[in-house]
């Protein structure tokens, strides 16, 4: 008999989310893997057996066991796409949106971006942190266990650089897992005549003062860098130099793509061996045949479609069917998408986009971890992945993105320690 740190037992539906080692695609989307009275056996933060309460238990044995009779247990979720450090908020704008006005009117008036923009230079790294910390906590209690976070409310070296110092402060300190995406070129300040020319200090100045603070910060997360491809922000062209560059400086790729207009963003982001490719709300059919034959991440954001009031969603259900990797994130952050709720999106998806709940699940899990190159750690219950996992107050995952508008998250494991 083995002794372990931690077993967990009696699961009525272990939701495994089982990838094999690779996303899920087409009509593996519908297979969540679940272990009827299921049961984990955990030792040093890691899942070291997988299998039914009795195969588990004649083979392992733990002073901490947790019974999760009549409740369902599922990965811990990926929020693999959001803006969770900034400061300020765009209540303003939220009223202006309800009486007509597009994000795009409000960019032009001098508010969207740069309105947080503003807000995040002013605030000093303490507050930034704290503030920034209060909304992972919230996300934690909502079943996020890890999520990537964004840099791009600074738009200035300093700026930048603090944002990444907060990310990486947050990446030691809370326990969620965070990746940190660098997206200096998110919008144009108004100190620069153009795209053009701001872009060029991104490459040129910005971005070799991150990578050496990241380098020297010892962080051993994947680190991306993103570029908000789209007209009015960053064209084709100088979106393809700033990813180049990051590349170079041996960064990730990510790329905000299609959010209002088509520019070619998926074929681009897909020819550089992106990792992901983000929003897809207006991207043809042809593009998203193109990105379903390669391994780069579609991450659809629903909440941002139903933040603006809008009708028409990403054709997630066209890209799963064509054998694409979805995932779905939030986007969190004050002006298109101000939730931290991943099973809120799930629930958006479900009823806009027409994923069965197992889609949604393992969007939200398996796929969601490779969309942020923690496919290998995160993202399901299998032996040798970091064991984050949700225990839920209902014994049907399903309830999660059924009902609305509550919590089911009961209990919250990571890395083998109950934190909630």
């Amino acid at each position: 008999m083995r002794q372990v740190d931690l077993l967990l037992i009696h699961a009525e539906q272990l939701v495994t989310c089982t990838g094999n080692g690779q996303p899920k695609r087409g009509d593996q989307m519908r297979d969540v893997g679940i272990i009827p009275d299921g049961a984990l056996a955990v030792q040093d933060g890691h899942i070291v057996a997988v299998g039914t309460t009795d195969e588990i238990t004649a083979h392992y044995a733990s002073e901490q066991a947790i019974s999760a009779r009549d409740k369902a247990v599922i990965p811990g979720l990926v929020d693999c796409h959001t803006h969770t450090v900034y400061a300020g908020n765009r209540l303003d704008e939220f009223e202006m949106r309800i009486q007509g006005k597009t994000y795009m009117d409000i960019m032009a008036a001098g508010g969207g971006i740069m309105s947080t923009v503003r807000a995040t230079r002013a605030a000093q790294l303490q507050m930034l942190y704290e503030e920034s910390r209060a909304r992972l906590d919230t996300m934690l209690r909502l079943g996020t266990t890890t999520a990537e976070i964004k840099t791009g409310y600074g738009l200035h070296q300093d700026a930048e650089l603090k944002m990444l110092a907060v990310i990486l402060k947050l990446a030691t300190d809370h326990p969620m897992t965070l990746v940190p995406t660098f997206l200096g070129a998110h919008a144009v300040p108004p100190e620069y005549p153009d795209a053009v020319t701001y872009a060029e200090a991104v490459i040129h100045e910005i971005l070799p003062a991150i990578t050496e603070a990241q380098t020297q910060s010892g962080d051993s997360s994947p680190f991306f860098i993103d570029v908000f491809c789209e007209k009015g922000v960053f064209d084709l062209t100088t979106s393809r130099r700033v990813l180049v560059a990051g590349q170079q400086s041996g960064m990730g790729i990510k790329a905000h793509v299609d959010e209002f207009v088509n520019l070619g963003g998926v074929t681009m982001a897909v020819a550089l061996g992106a990792t992901s490719v983000d929003h897809l709300d207006v991207t043809p059919e042809t593009e998203l045949d193109l990105l379903a034959a390669s391994d780069t991440v579609g991450v659809a954001l629903p909440a941002v479609n139903f933040n603006l009031g809008a009708t028409h969603f990403a054709n997630a259900r066209y890209l799963i069917d064509a054998g694409g990797v979805l995932a779905l994130a939030t986007d969190i952050n004050p002006g298109s998408a101000p939730t931290p709720s991943m099973p809120m999106v799930m629930a958006i998806a479900s009823r806009y986009q027409k994923l069965l709940p197992a889609e949604a699940l393992n969007a939200s899990t398996l796929n969601a971890a490779y969309a942020i190159g923690l496919g290998d750690r995160v993202g399901s219950l299998e032996v040798g992945k970091q064991a984050d996992c949700l225990i839920l107050d209902t014994p049907d995952y399903r309830s999660l993105i059924y009902e609305f508008g509550v919590n089911r998250v009961e209990s919250v494991i990571i890395k083998g320690e109950q934190i909630i």
